[in-house]
């Protein structure tokens, strides 16, 4: 096990003390525990109590998490060792506490990032806007057991803040737990920014910023760090769409003790959710259902429907939106083709119905 002072001294880069039990033996005295700070291909950016290195993964412990479908991500907690060159290899994992994951294209877990304790959910109050977009972010949050806070950024840009806090807190009256708090920050005026968001930095707690490219993750990671670690762009005076400024995830130490992860835009966002798991993150739809006439109630057409009559009808949408994309992802190649083979033959059907009316 570390010994106490070790510990004290990465308290502050987030390291959680239930993550110790999986050291159960001391230490080599050439073995270091580190936090995975930046991914650079096979370069890792690794930052400890002495400072910060660069690393690289052993095969072994790549060829083990490809196998297992996992792969490193910022925030990781990893025992490295350098060898007789001065070379530091990193030889295995923490399992993480938590980790906030999506798809990518081909339908592969991805993980973005690990070991963090509040994701900051931002959105821009310009044409970023979005509350669908915001459910998304919740499911993919809620999944992973990470709280969120959602950070309406630009608010010098907006002439009714109120207005669309309002509307947010509208979408979300039927779950209220789903976000800890809507808050409206101009990232520009960054003592404001940091002091708005002081109750949420303590000493230890490790953020993560999410959000779409142009959102101004990059301007709120600047003013929380009190220094320009991020470039930040101009963005399409018609859309409000950025540039990917951030290009890699990384993790930076704040001022005031905790640790923030920047993150590049998510412009597309596959869930890696069960379609229980879009249930649980949809609470309010869950609860209104009881209240249902029927108990298979669809809640699209059917009279009496509880949730049609007490959800707002965009809240409603991201729900059935989200679940059919999670069912699909559930499917197997059996289900798929068995489905495929319907849809042909109801299109073979309505052809053959067509040329019937027309008599050929």
């Amino acid at each position: 096990m570390l010994d106490s002072s070790l510990i004290e001294a990465l308290r502050p880069l987030g390291l959680n003390l239930s993550l110790l039990s999986q050291l159960d033996r001391e230490l080599e005295p050439d073995t270091e525990l580190w936090r995975l700070a930046e991914v650079q291909r096979e370069r890792l950016g690794l930052i400890g109590a002495t400072g910060r290195c660069e690393a690289r993964a052993l095969p072994a412990l790549r060829e083990a998490l490809l196998a297992d479908g996992e792969a490193l991500a910022v925030g990781d907690w990893l025992l490295a060792r350098r060898n007789a060159q001065g070379e530091c290899w990193v030889q295995q994992r923490l399992t993480p506490l938590s980790q906030i994951a999506r798809r990518d294209p081909e339908g592969r877990r991805q993980p973005l990032v690990s070991n963090v304790d509040l994701a900051l959910l931002v959105m821009g109050l310009d044409h970023d806007f979005n509350p669908a977009r915001l459910d998304r972010y919740l499911v993919l949050c809620h999944a992973a057991g990470v709280p969120a806070l959602l950070l309406l950024s630009k608010a010098d840009l907006c002439p009714d803040v109120d207005g669309r806090v309002a509307t947010l807190r509208a979408h979300l009256a039927q779950s209220p737990a789903a976000v800890l708090d809507i808050v409206a920050v101009d990232g520009t005026a960054a003592a404001a920014t940091r002091a708005r968001l002081a109750p949420w930095l303590g000493t230890g707690q490790t953020l993560v910023l999410l959000g779409s490219s142009g959102a101004g993750k990059s301007t709120l990671s600047n003013a929380l760090c009190e220094a320009t670690l991020q470039d930040t762009g101009s963005v399409r005076a018609d859309d409000s769409r950025g540039r990917h400024t951030t290009t890699a995830r990384s993790l930076h130490r704040l001022p005031g003790g905790a640790c923030i992860i920047d993150t590049p835009g998510l412009r597309g966002l596959q869930l890696d959710a069960s379609s229980a798991e879009v249930g649980a993150a949809f609470d309010d739809v869950t609860r209104l259902a009881g209240a249902c006439r029927y108990r298979n109630c669809s809640h699209g057409g059917e009279p009496g429907c509880a949730v049609r009559a007490q959800l707002h009808p965009a809240r409603l949408k991201s729900y059935q939106k989200l679940q059919r994309e999670a069912a699909r992802e559930q499917m197997t190649q059996q289900d798929r083709r068995e489905r495929l083979a319907l849809w042909k033959a109801r299109g073979r059907e309505a052809a053959a119905s067509l040329k019937a009316k027309r008599g050929e």
